[in-house]
């Protein structure tokens, strides 16, 4: 887990970790920092420190590929052959929360999602 709204491509030709940009990465970019920007602690970039003490990403939105790169993605594969246009929310920085913790992650998300729907 972490927290990070992460967007195409998240593969490359060279199957390394580096910035793999779409046609359409300036509007993947802006749906990606439109949730962001509604979540403080994603926002910040630096949301789990604890587990991940290197892990930096600027105002919580990340390129899949520069993050780590996935071959054969849903996300990749749903933009190039139906031309639906997918990112990646990464919602927290554990895996699998307690269930007395979701109403906290609804808190910090309820804001974001709304923001996200309205980018439609």
């Amino acid at each position: 887990g972490s927290l990070v709204v992460n967007y195409p491509f998240d593969d490359d030709e060279q199957g390394i970790a580096i910035y793999s940009k779409s046609p359409d990465d300036a509007v993947f970019q802006k749906l990606a920092l439109a949730y962001a920007k509604e979540n403080a602690k994603m926002y910040q970039g630096s949301p789990c420190k604890d587990m991940y003490p290197t892990e930096y990403f600027p105002h919580g939105i990340t390129n899949g590929a520069q993050w780590y790169n996935v071959p054969g993605g849903m996300q990749d594969w749903n933009y190039l052959h139906t031309n639906c246009f997918e990112v990646t929310i990464e919602l927290g920085c554990v895996k699998y929360p307690k269930a007395e913790e979701l109403p906290k992650y609804w808190a910090q998300n309820r804001r974001s999602l709304l923001q996200f729907m309205k980018q439609v």
